[in-house]
């Protein structure tokens, strides 16, 4: 309850701050501006790959990289926040390890099921799995933080 606690009230923020600006030569407002724009653009792209299915003949194949892209951007993201070797840390975490490897395996799974099956229903069913893996991952890492 106390890291839950030192979470919410922000004390334990201007440390963590302090430890990621010394850690990089980017100051803490490019960062941030970092982190949006990787973020949105993350978003954009998954959301045009949407749109893009239906587009006929090549729509599979451009829903497919669009819409990993996207999830790929937006995960890419915290890396302006902590720094890639920590966020390639946090990912291969024994209690990350398993929705880690679900989605890099998603990732491929859809662009196989694009490029080389061509079926929409199995990068359909892929992308969906992406999106549940990456949520298990945030409401397993919000359970733990809340349960500490």
């Amino acid at each position: 309850l106390n890291i839950l606690f030192i979470s919410l009230t922000g004390r334990d923020h201007k440390q963590r701050k302090r430890q990621v600006v010394e850690a990089s030569s980017l100051s803490w407002g490019t960062r941030i501006k970092g982190f949006i724009a990787c973020f949105a653009a993350g978003i954009v792209c998954s959301l045009l790959g949407t749109l893009l299915l239906w587009v006929p003949r090549k729509g599979l194949y451009l829903f497919a990289v669009f819409y990993t892209f996207g999830n790929i951007a937006s995960i890419g993201s915290t890396v302006f926040l902590m720094g890639p070797m920590k966020q390639l840390k946090r990912m291969f975490e024994p209690t990350r390890l398993v929705a880690t490897i679900m989605v890099l395996l998603c990732f491929a799974l859809t662009l196989c099921s694009a490029f080389w099956w061509h079926s929409k229903g199995l990068a359909l069913i892929f992308c969906i799995l992406q999106s549940l893996a990456l949520t298990w991952d945030a409401v397993k890492k919000c359970f733990a933080v809340c349960l500490a």
